[in-house]
């Protein structure tokens, strides 16, 4: 790798429609403007920034197992695919990078089914329902643990 660290960030299912999908749960702030604020705080420590989104749980795959030997650690918020796909928990473990997890809303409050996330025992961490700053956030730990 080289000298700037370099993060993937994957949008997973219905992230395109944030700002018009159920803004009362998921608050009304873009994807565009999420990805805004994250350029901003990448370029500020160093970071090259990529950020990846698709509806499309193979494209999602596919893109993560191209993140390896490229990429230094990956900001992930599954969507619905948290809480159904062990086939995007394998490819996050093969990829074998460091991996923050991302929820907008605070899915331990929501319906039961949401619960669980067969992402977070391979994450280092898990930020929920903290909106849009949670993708901030999720993205200076994972540079402080690349950094460590």
């Amino acid at each position: 790798m080289s000298e700037n660290l370099h993060v993937l960030v994957v949008h997973g299912p219905n992230l395109n429609l944030l700002g018009q999908r159920e803004p009362e749960v998921y608050g009304t702030t873009t994807l565009a403007e999420i990805d805004a604020d994250l350029a901003e705080r990448a370029a500020s420590e160093d970071c090259v920034l990529e950020s990846f989104q698709s509806n499309h749980e193979g494209e999602i795959i596919d893109r993560i197992q191209g993140a390896i030997g490229q990429t230094d650690g990956i900001l992930i918020n599954p969507g619905g695919l948290t809480h159904s796909s062990v086939a995007l928990r394998d490819a996050l473990a093969a990829a074998g990078l460091p991996v923050v997890e991302v929820h907008l809303s605070n899915v331990f409050a929501r319906e039961p089914f949401r619960h669980h996330s067969y992402v977070s025992g391979i994450a280092l961490g898990v930020i929920s329902g903290l909106g849009a700053k949670g993708y901030v956030m999720g993205l200076s730990a994972l540079l402080e643990h690349l950094r460590s």
